[in-house]
C-alpha cells in the first residue's frame, strides 16, 4: 500500500524538496510519513473547507502547493487548519518553491503549456524565471485570449505594449520581481500572477507586455496535471482535485 513517504519520495524525483527557497517550508508538515494512503486530495491551499472535503472523501492525505504551516505557530486554536488536520488524522504534504522550480512537472511548466509555448527552459538569471517561445509572433490580445481560454479564467490584466510577441518569460504566483530578469533575457512578454506598480512601469518602458493572471489562476494550473501524474504512479491510490477551493475572485 502507498504511504505518505512514498508520495513524498516520488515528488522529490522531479521537484526536489531541498531545492526550495531558504525561507520556504515544504515537505510532510502534518502527520506521519508511514501512514497508508488510500485516497488523497490535491489543492492549491489547505483550508478548513478543503479539509472538510478531504474528510467527506475519506482521504488520508492532502497535497498542496502552499504550505499549511508557513510562519512559526505561536498559538494553535480549533479554527486553525493545522489543528483540524491533526484532529482528523489527515496528513499534509506541501510542495511550494521546489514545485515552482521543477522543469518537468512544475507550476511554470503547466503555465507554459497553457500559453502554448515551446522550447521551455529555466533561465540562468533571476530566482525562478522560465522562458519559452510562441510558435509564431502573436499580438498581446491574442496571447491574452489564449491564456484566458486555456486557463478557464474569468478575466486577466494585460498591457498591450508589444504587438509582436515571440519570446515569453514566466514566473507564476507573486513573481512580478522577475520582470527585470525577463527584460534582460530579451523577452517581449512576461506572464505572472501578481506584479507591483513600479515593476509594471519598468516593463512598459522596456517594451515588454505583461500578463497578470492572479495568484490562484497562475498556480492552480499545476494541480490537475500533478493529480494525473500521481494517479499514474500510484494506481492503487485514488487522487482527487479539490472541487471547493478557489480564491473567491470575481470579475465584472
Amino acid at each position: 500500500m502507498t504511504t505518505v513517504n512514498d508520495i513524498y519520495k516520488y515528488i522529490d524525483t522531479f521537484a526536489p524538496f531541498d531545492t526550495a527557497e531558504e525561507w520556504d517550508n515544504v515537505g510532510i508538515l502534518v502527520g506521519d510519513g508511514n501512514s497508508s494512503v488510500h485516497r488523497a486530495l490535491l489543492a492549491l491551499d489547505i483550508t478548513n473547507e478543503v479539509l472538510e472535503e478531504a474528510e467527506r472523501l475519506s482521504a488520508q492525505l492532502v497535497i498542496s502547493h502552499h504550505p499549511i504551516i508557513f510562519r512559526p505557530i505561536k498559538r494553535l486554536t480549533a479554527l486553525s487548519p493545522v489543528y483540524k488536520a491533526a484532529s482528523l488524522g489527515i496528513s499534509c504534504l506541501c510542495a511550494h518553491t521546489n514545485l515552482d522550480k521543477s522543469e518537468s512537472h512544475g507550476v511554470n511548466t503547466a503555465l507554459a503549456a497553457a500559453a502554448e509555448l515551446s522550447n521551455f527552459r529555466k533561465n540562468d538569471d533571476g530566482e525562478i524565471l522560465f522562458l519559452g517561445e510562441t510558435d509564431k509572433a502573436v499580438s498581446a490580445m491574442e496571447l491574452a485570449l489564449r491564456l484566458k481560454n486555456n486557463l478557464n479564467a474569468d478575466g486577466l490584466v494585460y498591457t498591450d505594449v508589444c504587438s509582436n510577441i515571440c519570446r515569453v518569460g514566466l514566473c507564476s504566483g507573486g513573481g512580478g520581481s522577475e520582470v527585470y530578469a525577463a527584460v534582460k533575457a530579451g523577452c517581449n512578454a512576461f506572464i505572472t500572477g501578481e506584479i507591483k506598480h513600479h515593476e509594471l512601469l519598468f516593463a512598459n518602458e522596456s517594451n515588454m507586455s505583461v500578463f497578470v493572471l492572479g495568484h490562484f489562476v497562475s498556480e492552480d494550473v499545476v494541480i490537475e496535471p500533478l493529480r494525473k501524474l500521481l494517479e499514474s504512479e500510484f494506481p492503487e491510490t485514488e487522487f482527487f482535485k479539490s472541487a471547493v477551493f478557489n480564491d473567491g475572485t470575481k470579475y465584472i
